[in-house]
């Protein structure tokens, strides 16, 4: 018998503009010990699934067919009360969104006591010995004082890693991932796998891994099935799936996975479209509103950014008596430039200080030692907003989480529009409005996108609507913090294509800061290795992968998961 049984379910999400069916019969087994993956393009209804399961469907979202059977006993019908209790102690979930699945108030360890002791007769004192065993094994450093420690205080692989911990806490028979992994560097998504494939083996725990990395799927799924507009239009063995894919969708998939082995000018994105195989084209720019009136640079000689051993401390523990306060160094004594018209990439574990580095960059946090240069003007010298908005406009950041760099109160349209009226670098209405469609369609989402809220749409299509805004400015410079983790390969290879050809045709300049090495390889032309705050290597990027100098670099290199297998396509 199965330890899930998905048969014929059906979902759909009623709606002023019609009724959207996401999910269009599908049917599915995992067993006991079995890790079964579930890939397909973002909005396909992989994620859909996983709720339904658990009982966590967004309202007005409602199964309207089919059956969901846990241990031959079906469970999509119970009450609430009994679903509940179902939750956690037999099915665990690790959502997509780190940062909106843990509460704020509370600390991460009073958030994994109260979920212990909810599902197993537990002292305090032993529920918080549980608590900090859970993060030692997630790789959490120091977890006896991080415990305490609120979500906002972690890295947002950190956080991930939270979650992780707190869906296994109460040793559930059943585990959905909904892409447990995209945050994670590749030291600790290696170990997260190792975790999972343990759990599986030592207590025969089913698994569900909903994911878009076909490294990770290749090197722990025992099944795969392929997800296409709310159908499963391929299943079986990991390696037939993956290796000889039949269907023409997989087929489109495979192609899109970035190479680890060897540089590509381009990613070789086939598009699979109502049954249809089309070939990637490139993007005219030159003749594109992105492309009109180039910005000059001041400054032709030289780096467009300096960074000149710059520090950035911040308070790990807060007392009245300074003397026994506690600090943490994020970024310590850092110097590189970025070149003009270049990629700069930079890698690192989770908590290296790659974010913290961008965020000074862009302005957001000030460095406590040390001063950044643009253009040849140091940034930490301007004050005023007469003086900042110039070099705001220029300097445009994608972030790593796409939902709460979102205003969920202000429609597609408007958080596009924002900018380019803040800036005014469009005269009228219509002209804006076109601006922002044109945009919308660039990022694939299409022009009835701008009339609807963030929460409207997956993970991977907000991305793709912080990308869209970023560019409303026209930058000279693009910091891309981890901007392709929540796509699936098929986007994410049109949103690094369309960068790609941002890069070309328009001279831009990029900090692209990722932990897919893959991705690296073939987006940037030189790249920074991060440890513990402090930068470890900087190399071209050919140099790195072929000939990394430092032994952090090697082991980084050595868990990049690679595709045992090449796809027939």
């Amino acid at each position: 018998m199965a330890l899930l049984n998905i048969q014929d379910m059906r979902i759909e999400f009623p709606s002023r503009q019609g009724t959207v069916e996401a999910v269009k019969g599908i049917s599915l087994e995992v067993n006991g010990g079995e890790i079964v993956g579930v890939v397909g393009e973002s909005g396909a209804g992989k994620s859909t699934i996983g709720n339904a399961v658990i009982g966590l469907l967004e309202a007005p979202g409602r199964m309207t067919g089919g059956e969901v059977s846990l241990h031959g006993e079906r469970i999509d019908n119970l009450p609430f009360q009994t679903l509940q209790k179902i939750r956690g102690r037999k099915i665990g979930m690790i959502f997509q969104d780190p940062l909106t699945s843990l509460n704020p108030l509370f600390t991460v360890g009073q958030q994994l006591v109260e979920t212990v002791r909810t599902h197993i007769d537990m002292s305090e004192s032993e529920a918080r010995k549980r608590a900090i065993e859970m993060l030692e094994e997630v790789g959490i450093d120091d977890a006896e004082n991080r415990v305490d420690q609120y979500p906002h205080q972690f890295s947002g692989g950190m956080r991930q890693r939270v979650v992780i911990a707190l869906a296994l806490c109460a040793e559930p028979d059943l585990v959905i991932a909904d892409e447990p992994t995209t945050a994670l560097d590749v030291s600790i998504q290696a170990q997260i796998l190792d975790l999972i494939r343990n759990l599986c083996k030592t207590r025969n725990v089913g698994v569900i891994i909903i994911t878009h990395d076909m490294g990770v799927i290749a090197e722990i799924t025992d099944r795969v099935a392929v997800m296409y507009r709310g159908k499963i239009v391929e299943l079986g063995e990991t390696a037939q799936v993956l290796g000889r894919p039949e269907h023409p969708y997989t087929k489109s998939l495979m192609a899109a996975v970035p190479r680890s082995d060897v540089k590509l000018d381009r990613f070789p994105r086939v598009t699979y479209s109502d049954g249809e195989v089309k070939q990637s084209q490139h993007i005219d720019l030159k003749s594109h509103w992105l492309g009109e009136n180039r910005n000059t640079y001041t400054n032709t000689e030289g780096p467009l950014v300096r960074c000149e051993n710059i520090s950035m401390r911040f308070t790990s523990r807060y007392s009245l008596i300074p003397s026994w306060r506690q600090y943490f160094n994020a970024v310590d004594d850092v110097s590189f430039d970025i070149k003009r018209g270049e990629i700069f990439g930079v890698v690192g574990e989770s908590g290296s200080g790659k974010s913290t580095i961008a965020r000074m960059i862009s302005g957001l946090y000030t460095p406590s030692k040390g001063k950044i240069y643009f253009d040849g003007t140091s940034v930490s010298d301007l004050k005023t907003d007469k003086e900042l908005d110039p070099f705001r406009r220029q300097i445009q950041m994608i972030f790593q989480d796409p939902y709460s760099s979102l205003n969920p109160r202000m429609r597609v349209f408007d958080v596009i529009a924002e900018p380019i009226r803040h800036h005014r670098l469009a005269e009228s209405k219509d002209q804006i409005a076109q601006i922002v469609e044109d945009l919308l369609e660039h990022v694939e989402l299409g022009r009835a996108a701008a009339w609807k809220y963030p929460h409207e749409f997956s993970g991977g299509q907000r991305q793709r609507i912080s990308i869209a805004r970023a560019l409303a400015t026209r930058p000279r410079f693009l910091i891309c913090d981890e901007p392709t983790s929540a796509l699936d390969v098929s986007i994410q290879a049109q949103i690094l294509n369309l960068l790609k050809d941002l890069q070309q045709a328009l001279g831009l300049t990029m900090l692209f800061i990722s932990h897919d090495l893959p991705v690296i390889r073939q987006m940037c032309d030189r790249v920074a290795v991060m440890q513990y705050g402090k930068l470890v290597e900087v190399a071209e990027t050919e140099a790195l992968f072929t000939n990394p100098q430092q032994d952090y670099t090697k082991r980084l290199l050595e868990l990049m998961p690679t595709l045992n297998f090449e796809a027939a396509v």
